[in-house]
């Protein structure tokens, strides 16, 4: 018996200039799609991606501060790691992350 392939899609998003440094860009979703998606690019043009919500009270992390690999939530100062979408202790939650690729300085995110 085969193994099943699944087949992953990569979505273009951008190029990765079209992310404001320290900042994000909005991928706009519907609640049925799961809400907006984050992306954000880090000031060595690292690129990250989260669900545009924190996991606290729904703050939008698309409009938080972006320092190193994490960013603060506008709304209660939350420290949410970009990489893993985890809460930084003492705080616990985490926000859903998604795959991102880098190709070329296009930006493509799996969804």
């Amino acid at each position: 018996m085969g193994a099943i392939e699944t087949q992953v899609t990569w979505q273009y998003v951008c190029k990765v200039t079209e992310i404001p440094v320290l900042g994000a860009r909005v991928i706009e979703r519907s609640s049925e799609q799961g809400g907006n998606v984050a992306v954000f690019r880090n000031d060595r043009d690292v690129v990250f991606a989260l669900l545009d919500k924190c996991p606290h009270k729904g703050g939008p992390l698309s409009q938080g501060i972006v320092f190193g690999e994490r960013v603060a939530c506008p709304l209660h100062n939350w420290t949410i790691e970009l990489k893993s979408g985890e809460a930084v202790a003492p705080d616990v939650g985490c926000a859903k992350r998604f795959p991102i690729r880098v190709d070329a300085n296009d930006v493509y995110i799996q969804m």
